[in-house]
């Protein structure tokens, strides 16, 4: 029987990674030849995650089509966000809950994206409708899952469903949600040993926009400050990925866990699009973004909207 491939996105946050070892696992259970793999490095939220609840991270694939003829996708759908040679391998399923772009396939495939905080929520949905029985391990992932993309369920992402399921996972996983999500954040949030270009890849995705082409990278962190400290490096290295990727925009996103604030640091040609889609001024390159903590929700449509209306 053929390996298939189960991979989140470029740059992994704790969603992609969690979901495609809950969904591997599920998969497993129905009797498919399944393999969750990752497409970067693991950040210190999701080592924290996978470290408590003793799974193990998925092996790093660089070159999807040398290891497979057919992948599935879970958290994300937009081609630029993943793996490398992906048109080459056959697309069967998509499990997401971000917008839809730059996605078609050849054939008919299994589509499901549902507007909820976290693809683990879906996935929860998914253990109950084949009637799969979630072990300790695997629902205290999903539930890592969700806290991470809701933010402790703080994000305007976060839906009911994403509430009730976390519920329902905490009480298989043995934990106490809000406890424990506050230490797994906070391991994330400890951006001390990190160097400069993995302060801007860690979380990043990149997108199309209008007729342009934007990076946003999202780091979370309990002292903001510490990491415009840094700002003069970080303009550094972004202006060499704007350079490279031939960016129009590169947008920072440094949002404090505490008070639910992020501050946007803003280099290329389109930097005037923040100021015009956060009604913000842009103060050397920076401006604070009060309430906005969702990259999903809170930047990429109204950003779209500005650039697009430039044409």
């Amino acid at each position: 029987m053929e390996n298939v491939l189960i991979f989140g996105h470029k740059n992994p946050d704790t969603d992609s990674i969690c979901s495609a070892l809950a969904y591997a696992n599920l998969k497993k259970k129905l009797g498919a030849n399944v393999e969750a793999v990752r497409l970067g490095q693991i950040n210190g939220e999701t080592a924290y995650a996978l470290d408590y609840f003793k799974a193990e991270e998925p092996r790093l694939v660089e070159q999807i089509a040398d290891e497979a003829k057919s992948v599935i996708l879970v958290d994300h759908n937009e081609r630029q966000q993943s793996a490398d040679g992906i048109e080459k391998v056959k697309i069967t399923e998509v499990i997401d809950h971000h917008r839809v772009a730059n996605f078609e396939t050849s054939d008919p495939l299994y589509f499901r994206v549902e507007p909820v905080g976290c693809t683990a929520t879906i996935l929860n949905k998914m253990y109950k409708e084949n009637n799969v029985e979630l072990d300790k391990q695997t629902a205290g992932l999903m539930l890592s899952a969700i806290i991470s993309d809701s933010l402790l369920f703080k994000s305007p992402t976060c839906t009911e469903q994403d509430v009730a399921a976390a519920k329902e996972l905490a009480e298989i996983a043995g934990v106490n949600a809000e406890e424990y999500g506050l230490e797994m954040l906070k391991a994330g949030a400890d951006l001390s040993s990190k160097t400069t270009e993995e302060l801007i890849s860690l979380d990043a995705k990149e997108f199309s926009m209008g007729n342009s082409k934007v990076e946003i990278a999202q780091v979370n962190t309990v002292d903001v400050n510490e990491v415009l400290a840094r700002q003069a490096e970080l303009e550094d290295v972004i202006g060499k990925v704007i350079a490279e990727k031939e960016l129009d925009l590169f947008l920072l996103v440094i949002t404090d866990i505490l008070t639910n604030d992020s501050a946007a640091l803003a280099l290329g040609k389109e930097s005037s699009a923040v100021e015009e889609a956060f009604k913000v001024t842009l103060e050397n390159n920076t401006a604070i973004l009060k309430g906005v903590v969702s990259r999903k929700k809170q930047v990429v449509p109204v950003l779209t909207d500005t650039l697009v209306a430039r044409g």
